[in-house]
């Protein structure tokens, strides 16, 4: 009985152990899924902190993207630096001081030089007549010469006026008595008054550049007319000149320059969206897009060109482009992967915009953050291009430049992209992936010197478009959208090219490009020829010599 009684309870003590063996397995488990819960809640909370640091930086943080350096702070790029040689670091030193161009200080500019382009009036302040006698003597005075006392800048306010045009007949007082239908003739002045509406050429003019360069809505312009001139000119009606008069007279010149564009072999490209109201079968808070198109930073007259289209599909991209098969600089969208005979080439702004989102707040100076140590990759290539373009300006030249210096911090950059395993859903894995699809872009600007490094130049190109649409808001037509784009492209070409936007549009509206002109015949009309440039320089000199209300 006692056998049985001891084997009872050794059975049980095994169960016991069994059962807490169990129990501590479970814990186990238990335990290691609430490690890997914290975990994944950690990622997910730090994640979301980025979020709101990164939005917050957004809000009210700085836009620039320079990264300096702090006194003290130990460079990525200067560590080895500081143990090499002094020998060979005063010989790198020295390559450097010949290759950094000598900054001159820019002297500052005289009140007479920055009026340099303003008629000048002379105004003598003299003596009434009754003093113009010696006060001991009586002997009259003599004029001995002139003293400069100040100088004033007088603002002229705007001014219009109404001109009706008669011509006049004439008839044979012969003839008139032997024919029963005499011959009369009209007097003509050369000009085909072909402008759309009751308003001249530099009136329209002027309401385009107060609606496309100083983003002025036609609103208040209308209640401008109202206030300064008294006169009664609807935003309806303004918008019927800009529309009719651009659709006719501006349409040649922008597929003129569209052809223009497409000789070059170094085009940008960006987008923006619009609001179009009316458009068909659209609600009207469906988005639209205005495209840029423009020459690249080689050599040649620079042209910009804004193309509305109902969609950022690639197609709009292909459509336009036709079978461009040059160089194309151009941000991340693939849709611009359908301009199939283009090389891409990718915008290295983009990369260091997406870093500079992911470095940690407080983190900017921290080497060891991942972000920020291929921030300083990029950034060092930025500052070897300024140098190199400072330096050549044969596209030869810069391309062997960019070989020799840039393409080792390349090479660093891209071993550095291949060690990252950024956390999913962080910033940093935001640019790892946006930097890894487009790797094979990045590189593409080596190929040939004028071949541009970012895509700066055709986002300064929308900028005055998005300062305009936070004015104006949206188009209500499509026929306004397409308006628009015809005039952005007339005022920003002509800005490039050094001409005055406003003279250049009254200067298209007095000469009415037509469909039927030959290249030939357009070239003379575009803003880099050197007569256009002549004539415009001398209507801005004499202003009140050409028809024009706002002087």
């Amino acid at each position: 009985m006692q056998d049985n009684a001891k084997d009872r309870q050794l059975i049980e003590l095994k169960d016991l152990i069994s059962e807490l063996n169990q129990t501590i397995r479970t814990l186990q488990e238990t335990l290691s899924s609430m490690r890997e819960r914290e975990a994944s809640l950690q990622k997910e909370r730090d994640v979301l902190k980025e979020q709101v640091d990164y939005l917050t930086k957004k809000l009210f943080g700085r836009s620039s993207e320079k990264l300096s350096e702090i006194p003290g702070q130990l460079s990525l790029f200067n560590e080895a630096e500081l143990e090499q040689k002094p020998e060979a670091l005063a010989e790198e030193e020295k390559e450097a001081a010949e290759e950094k161009p000598a900054k001159s200080r820019k002297s500052k500019s005289t009140m007479k030089e920055k009026l340099a382009g303003l008629k000048v009036e002379k105004v003598l302040v003299d003596l009434p007549d009754v003093e113009k006698f010696c006060s001991d003597c009586g002997t009259p005075l003599e004029k001995i010469g002139e003293e400069f006392l100040k100088r004033e800048f007088h603002f002229i306010p705007a001014r219009g006026k109404v001109i009706e045009y008669y011509s006049v007949n004439y008839k044979c007082l012969v003839c008139s008595e032997l024919k029963d239908l005499p011959e009369i003739v009209k007097g003509k002045d050369g000009h085909p008054h072909m402008i759309h509406g009751m308003a001249s050429a530099s009136t329209v003019a002027w309401v385009m550049y107060q609606k496309y360069v100083n983003c002025i809505p036609l609103y208040r312009q209308e209640a401008d007319f109202k206030t300064q001139l008294g006169v009664e000119i609807g935003r309806a009606t303004m918008a019927n000149w800009i529309i009719s008069n651009a659709t006719d007279f501006f349409s040649p010149m922008f597929e003129f320059f569209r052809r223009t564009l497409l000789k070059r072999m170094f085009l940008m490209a960006d987008e923006t969206p619009v609001q179009v109201l009316k458009e068909p079968g659209r609600r009207a808070q469906t988005k639209s897009y205005m495209w840029i198109f423009r020459t690249g930073e080689d050599t040649g007259p620079p042209v910009i060109l804004y193309h509305y289209s109902e969609t950022r599909a690639g197609d709009t991209a292909v459509d336009f482009l036709e079978d461009f098969d040059g160089y194309l600089m151009c941000d991340g969208y693939s849709g611009y992967n359908k301009v199939k005979k283009a090389k891409r080439t990718s915008c290295w702004a983009h990369v260091r915009r997406y870093l500079i989102d992911a470095v940690p707040k407080g983190k900017q100076f921290d080497y060891t953050q991942p972000a920020v140590q291929g921030l300083k990759y990029v950034q060092e290539l930025f500052a070897l291009e300024d140098k190199i373009h400072a330096k050549y300006t044969d596209p030869d030249d810069i391309k062997a430049a960019r070989l020799k210096k840039e393409l080792p911090y390349l090479e660093g950059f891209w071993s550095w992209l291949d060690q990252q395993a950024p956390v999913r859903n962080s910033r940093l894995d935001k640019a790892v992936t946006y930097i890894r699809n487009r790797k094979a872009f990045l590189s593409t600007y080596l190929e040939d010197g004028r071949c541009s490094f970012s895509n700066n130049a055709s986002e300064r190109s929308v900028k005055p478009f998005v300062m305009g649409r936070k004015n104006w808001l949206f188009s209500d037509t499509p026929n306004g959208a397409n308006a628009s784009s015809l005039v952005y492209t007339m005022v920003e070409t002509a800005k490039a090219n050094g001409v005055n936007p406003y003279h250049y549009l009254a200067f298209l509206l007095e000469k009415y490009p037509s469909s039927l002109m030959t290249d030939e015949e357009l070239e003379t009309l575009a803003p880099w020829n050197e007569k256009v440039k002549a004539e415009l320089t001398e209507r801005a000199k004499n202003p009140l010599s050409q028809e024009n209300p706002v002087y």
